[in-house]
C-alpha cells in the first residue's frame, strides 16, 4: 500500500484531543481507512467532506490534527479562508486572473500546489474554512475540483491536481437556528421524549439546502455533524487544554497541577455557544498571568493552582524561588 500512515495511530491522536464528537470521529476513521486501502476512484479527490456545527467544537482542529499526524506539522495543509472571498470577483483569487488581466501570465492563485498534491505516500490536505461566507460564484468555481479533482487556471497556463488530496470544508450554517430549536425542545415532555433530536437535524438540513446549490452538495461525500460542547464535556476538555499548557510549560522546566477548586472555577458559567474556545480563552486570561508571575520570579519546577478568597491563584512549590503569584480577581 502506497500510503504510510496508520489510521489507528491517527485516530488515537484525534480522540485524545477532540472531545464530545464520537460520531463525527467515527466517520473520519472510516474515510481514513478507505484512503489507506487506496480503493477510491482515480479521477477525483481522495475524499470530500463537509464539517457542520457551531463554533468552537473542533471542526478546524480535526484538520490541523490530521495534518500533524500525516505531515508532522499542524500547518501542513492548504487553508482557504472563505470569508475573504465574499464577493463574486474574488473567484479569480482561486482560479487565477483571466487572459489579458494583471497576473494572468503568472498563474497566481491562493492554492498551494505542494500542500494540495502531497506526496506518493502521504495525501495532501486542503481546508475551505467557513464555507457559507463565500459568494455563490466562488462556490461554483469549486465544482470541477470536487467532481474530477482538477482545476485549470483561467489563463490556461497551469492545472492544479487535487486527486491525491483530502478536501475538508467547514460551515456554521444553521447553528444558531439549531441552538434555538434545541433550547426550545430541551425542556418538559419534549426533553423526555427526545423529540428535538430529529427536528434539529431537519433544521440543519433545511439551512444547508437553503444556502448551497444542489449541484454543490451533490459533490460532497460526507456531511459530518459536530455536536455543541455541553457542560458534561468540560472536565475532559479541561484535561486536553491542561495537557497542551503543560507541553508549553515544559520549555520553562515546570509543570502545572489544578486542584478541584481551580477546575470548578475554570469550568464555571460555561456558554455552549462558544464551545472549546471559551475555556481556552479563560485559561489565557485568568490562569496564564498567574503562571507567568511564578515563572518570572524564579525557576519553579511545580505550580499548583487553587482558589483562595474568591480568586484563582498559582503557588510555586519547588525551585529556586517559592514566591506566590498575586491572585487574579474575577
Amino acid at each position: 500500500m502506497r500510503f504510510t500512515f496508520e489510521p489507528a495511530q491517527v485516530m488515537a491522536l484525534l480522540r485524545s484531543r477532540i472531545v464530545g464528537q464520537d460520531a463525527a470521529l467515527a466517520q473520519v476513521e472510516g474515510l481514513l481507512k478507505v484512503v489507506k486501502a487506496d480503493i477510491g476512484e482515480r479521477d477525483r479527490p481522495l475524499s470530500v467532506n463537509l464539517f457542520m456545527g457551531p463554533t468552537g467544537v473542533g471542526k478546524t482542529e480535526v484538520v490541523r490534527l490530521l495534518a500533524q499526524a500525516l505531515h508532522g506539522r499542524a500547518d501542513g495543509f492548504c487553508r482557504i479562508d472563505m470569508h475573504t472571498l465574499a464577493q463574486e470577483h474574488y473567484t479569480a483569487a482561486l482560479t487565477g486572473a483571466p487572459p489579458g488581466y494583471v497576473g494572468s501570465k503568472e498563474g497566481i492563485s491562493l492554492f498551494n500546489s505542494e500542500l494540495i498534491q502531497g506526496t506518493y505516500s502521504r495525501p495532501g490536505i486542503v481546508l475551505f474554512d467557513e464555507l457559507e461566507k463565500a459568494s455563490q460564484e466562488v462556490l461554483r468555481s469549486l465544482l470541477g475540483i470536487l467532481e474530477n479533482g482538477q482545476l485549470t487556471l483561467a489563463a490556461g497556463t497551469r492545472t492544479l491536481d487535487f486527486r491525491n488530496c483530502l478536501i475538508f470544508m467547514t460551515s456554521n450554517i444553521g447553528a444558531r437556528q439549531a441552538r434555538r430549536h434545541r433550547q426550545r425542545f430541551a425542556q418538559g415532555w419534549r426533553r423526555l421524549l427526545r423529540v428535538f433530536v430529529r427536528d434539529e437535524a431537519a433544521v440543519l438540513e433545511e439551512a444547508l439546502h437553503g444556502h448551497f446549490e444542489p449541484e454543490f452538495l451533490n459533490r460532497i461525500d460526507r456531511i459530518l455533524m459536530f455536536e455543541p460542547i455541553d457542560a458534561q464535556w468540560l472536565e475532559a476538555l479541561l484535561e486536553v487544554e491542561l495537557g497542551k499548557l503543560n507541553q508549553r510549560l515544559a520549555a520553562q522546566q515546570c509543570s502545572l497541577v489544578l486542584d478541584e477548586h481551580a477546575r470548578a472555577w475554570l469550568c464555571r458559567h460555561h456558554d455552549a455557544r462558544f464551545g472549546a474556545r471559551a475555556l481556552g480563552r479563560r485559561l489565557r486570561v485568568e490562569l496564564e498571568p498567574a503562571i507567568a508571575e511564578c515563572v518570572l520570579q524564579g525557576n519553579a519546577l511545580r505550580l499548583n493552582a487553587t482558589v483562595r478568597n474568591a480568586c484563582l491563584v498559582v503557588d510555586a512549590v519547588q525551585g529556586q524561588s517559592t514566591g506566590r503569584s498575586d491572585p487574579i480577581t474575577v
